[in-house]
């Protein structure tokens, strides 16, 4: 009589992989940690409006003001100067929104982590971000349009105001795509080195105090104020409500160069955001 061998035991099965996660959920969560983020930013309200007010004003003040009431400065550079003070407030808040928080959550309180074990993609935590920031520098942005009108003595009929609004929307998010490239790949013992060599400049070149047009007898600063997005966000406010004789970059020009820079910005933040958080 044979006897049979028993069967060799069989290899236990690997785990199974879990479910993917649903289009709508990751969309679902993605709204929820937005709402999240914007809650916090209505509990911290004040230091907000600080931030958002401080340093625009007292341009608005010193250089529309102040000036203008010394005779150092026309009545007409009040129109040329609100449009672009307005589009540094929306661009630099929408930055530094993004790119100090992301510095942060990667370094000191690992914020990130949590973020990251949320049910949604990795890209879409960046988004997040970019997102978030662009609608603080479209807070920041909107609030000084009638603080500036007040202070200067400006008026801009409704239709066009609603039309700055959506410029300075784009504006800001580009300053939030900016700000995680810069917040990704700066590292963070570098920080104060970064804002203190690329803040001024980008502040200074960005055509917020003048129109880009109007040097052509310094072509050299010229080509330097072509290299900041600011000056692209500070042409397209301006064309909409410029002074009549301000010559300024047409707006679709204005909207072509800025869908590339956020394009452009995004893709870098991202891919610095993905490396980032494999870390």
């Amino acid at each position: 009589m044979s006897v049979t061998a028993p069967a060799p035991p069989s290899a236990p099965s690997p785990p199974a992989a879990p479910p993917p996660v649903r289009a709508l959920d990751q969309l679902a969560t993605f709204r929820a940690v937005l709402s999240r983020d914007l809650f916090v930013t209505g509990r911290e309200l004040v230091g907000f409006l600080l931030q958002v007010f401080i340093q625009p004003l007292f341009m608005l003040l010193i250089f529309g003001k102040v000036l203008s009431d010394l005779g150092y400065a026309s009545d007409d550079f009040s129109n040329v100067l609100l449009p672009g003070v307005i589009a540094l407030n929306a661009f630099l808040i929408g930055l530094e929104n993004t790119a100090l928080p992301m510095m942060m959550d990667f370094s000191f309180t690992r914020e990130i982590e949590d973020r990251l074990l949320a049910p949604m993609a990795t890209p879409l935590v960046a988004l997040e971000k970019i997102v978030f920031g662009g609608i603080r520098g479209l807070i920041a942005g909107v609030v000084l349009i009638p603080v500036g009108m007040l202070m200067l003595g400006v008026t801009w009929p409704w239709a066009v105001v609603l039309k700055v609004v959506g410029v300075l929307a784009i504006g800001a998010l580009v300053g939030a795509a900016v700000g995680l490239a810069f917040g990704t790949l700066v590292p963070t013992q570098h920080i104060q080195i970064m804002f203190t060599v690329v803040m001024t400049p980008i502040m200074f070149t960005g055509a917020t105090q003048f129109p880009l047009l109007g040097l052509d007898s310094l072509r050299w600063y010229q080509v330097i104020c072509s290299l900041n997005p600011l000056t692209y966000i500070s042409e397209a406010t301006r064309s909409l409500v410029g002074p009549p004789g301000v010559e300024s970059l047409p707006l679709w020009l204005c909207m072509c160069v800025l869908t590339g820079v956020f394009v452009a910005f995004s893709a870098i933040g991202m891919r610095g955001f993905m490396r980032r958080a494999m870390d």
